[in-house]
């Protein structure tokens, strides 16, 4: 995570001592593989408690980090590339212990990410790569929606109609890579329905009336949305572009908006079942949400809309700091439960 926000700072023109000759080219693939997919197939490894499960996230990681070194730049995207296949391999596992039509969207996404990992291997740009890349954690995260949707579901036919929108943006996403000026466009209409669907089915259009827990989630949910949507207009107005203001918004739209905002929202609920560790919620926690955001804005209104060039390394700057200032937060919270949870156990002694 660190590298791959060090290396989109160089990228943005912050002055930082440029570490390894390769890290800003490889700053999608460091967060995309290395952070977001590591965590990902780690969850569904504990989920099903099996050794070899272990082999997607530790592959990712190996991969992340053997791109940076002198090691033909191959290497690292061969092993992501394996660490996708495992990954892929979760899901059939998945399946067959109880076939849902979730695990289905999620494992079209890790198909997804698994093409963009070949395709990676080739040589192609990773600036090709984003509607791949993007398909892999939207998928992954509707795919989550849905499993926690179903309880507000009646009949089988939003589930279809979810399952529907996924396939095609799987199929927009691979044919991207040959014919992006029709499919980026096509892939930026099935965000904006994907969006629509999750606005109406998710229950964060409940929850977010709650107090605490719930609402803070559900917060989160409904700005990554918006975030979101702002992805697919971009993706529909600026076609297969892969550098200028419209792909700036686009990418950071899906990337920092939708994606780090979800793992905001998830890591109070995911992470203690994952590291056996208990995070308990603080309102603290808006804090790093409010500053990513803020550096959002800054970036895609600032910079990228109204073409302010001061804006792009400051949005970046401040969203970098916000996610750093998450993890602070998480790991300062869980710190604080143990420590109280020894004293009430040393007191009840």
């Amino acid at each position: 995570m660190v590298l791959g926000l060090y290396a989109g700072l160089l990228l943005i023109g912050v002055p930082l001592p440029v570490l390894t000759a390769r890290l800003a080219e490889v700053h999608a693939p460091l967060l995309v593989f290395g952070f977001v997919g590591t965590l990902v197939s780690l969850e569904r490894a504990v989920a099903l408690r099996a050794r070899w499960a272990y082999a997607a996230p530790l592959l990712l990681v190996a991969g992340a980090f053997v791109t940076l070194t002198p090691a033909p730049l191959v290497v690292g995207p061969a092993l992501v590339l394996l660490g996708m296949l495992v990954h892929a391999a979760q899901y059939l596992a998945i399946w067959r212990r109880q076939p849902m039509t979730a695990t289905s969207i999620q494992a079209l996404g890790a198909t997804a990410g698994a093409a963009a990992a070949l395709v990676w291997c080739s040589g192609v740009s990773v600036a090709s790569l984003v509607t791949l890349l993007a398909a892999f954690l939207v998928l992954t995260i509707a795919g989550e929606r849905l499993e926690l949707a179903r309880i507000a579901i009646t009949g089988i036919a939003p589930e279809r109609m979810l399952f529907a929108l996924s396939l095609a943006l799987t199929l927009a996403a691979l044919l991207a890579i040959t014919s992006p000026a029709v499919a980026v466009p096509a892939a930026g209409v099935l965000l904006i329905l994907m969006v629509a669907w999750l606005l109406r089915y998710d229950v964060a259009r409940v929850t977010v009336c709650h107090e605490g827990l719930p609402r803070y989630v559900a917060v989160c949910l409904l700005t990554g949305y918006g975030w979101l949507i702002v992805a697919g207009a971009a993706w529909l107005l600026g076609g297969s572009r892969t550098e200028g203001a419209l792909y700036d918004a686009a990418t950071h739209a899906v990337f920092l908006g939708f994606v780090i905002t979800m793992i905001m929202a998830h890591a109070p609920i995911i992470l203690p079942a994952v590291l056996q560790l208990t995070i308990p919620y603080h309102p603290v926690m808006y804090l790093p949400v409010a500053l990513l955001h803020a550096g959002l804005l800054v970036r895609v209104v600032g910079g990228d809309a109204w073409g302010i060039v001061p804006a792009l390394p400051i949005g970046g700057a401040l969203s970098a700091v916000a996610i750093v200032l998450f993890a602070i937060t998480v790991v300062t919270l869980t710190v604080r439960a143990r420590r109280t949870t020894g004293e009430v156990a040393h007191v009840a002694a």
